[in-house]
């Protein structure tokens, strides 16, 4: 990892139309052997979860990266036609803490009412 570079745990959500858990399942299968830096996946008919670490020097570096992923693999692991519904990047010392709650900041709860 080079001095600037950080490690990012990003959160990729894709939904679209309804597919046969089969092929959805077949087309992570091969992202995987594509991208082995996956750390999990989650899927149902119409909609999928990747989950991977990315090194980049910033938040937006790796959010970029992270949603262009999917597009830029889906005609080689023929993915579905599914946008991006959801990101999430967390620094891994903040997904650490959130890991072991009594090792970080203590965090106070405001409750809202909506």
């Amino acid at each position: 990892m080079t001095d600037d570079a950080r490690l990012w745990h990003v959160t990729v959500t894709v939904a679209g139309s309804p597919m046969e858990p089969l092929i959805v399942r077949g087309a992570l299968q091969r992202l995987s052997a594509l991208r082995p830096f996956l750390t999990s996946l989650r899927f149902s008919a119409d909609r999928a979860e990747i989950v991977y670490w990315d090194e980049a020097a910033t938040l937006v570096d790796a959010a970029s990266l992270a949603l262009r992923l999917w597009n830029e693999y889906r005609d080689e692991a023929a993915l579905p036609s599914w946008k991006v519904v959801g990101l999430e990047v967390v620094e891994q010392d903040t997904w650490q803490e959130r890991l072991e709650p009594d090792n970080g900041p203590d965090l106070a709860v405001l409750p809202l009412h909506l």
